[in-house]
């Protein structure tokens, strides 16, 4: 199966930083955000295909693992990849590097959910997503 991923820079505001100019926990969140945005742009999955589609695609599960701080300044790069699975959910899993010498500062994992318009829980991949994932999966592409 081909691995669907996209990276994107991003630079650290000076509002994101704290008092030991490191970058507060709760930015994560945003940089994450931001890489499913730009993730949704490239694939054609971003929030409002899903939401002209009739769902909604809320998170449901959000971790971090901080490997090394993130301080004002530094260059950091999100990388996004998305994680196929059967279940009607979208599974993402993320890294974040120091573009000045690649470490690895910071990895993640979302999982996101279909609730349809009346905010009901969807248990089968709605007919739009299946039809992405042949789009994207197939390995004739």
């Amino acid at each position: 199966m081909k691995e669907l991923a996209e990276t994107i820079e991003f630079e650290i505001r000076f509002s994101e930083v704290d008092s030991m100019n490191i970058v507060w926990h709760g930015s994560y969140p945003l940089y994450f955000e931001d890489a499913r945005e730009a993730f949704g742009r490239k694939y054609g999955l971003g929030y409002m295909t899903i939401f002209h589609n009739g769902y909604y695609a809320p998170l449901v599960e959000l971790s971090f693992q901080y490997k090394k701080p993130l301080v004002y300044e530094m260059h950091p790069a999100i990388t996004i990849k998305y994680r196929p699975t059967d279940a009607a959910k979208i599974v993402f899993d993320y890294e974040i590097h120091d573009t000045a010498d690649g470490s690895l500062v910071a990895t993640g994992h979302s999982v996101q959910v279909f609730m349809d318009s009346q905010y009901q829980l969807v248990w089968f991949n709605p007919p739009f997503y299946e039809e992405w994932k042949k789009q994207w999966l197939s390995e004739d592409n």
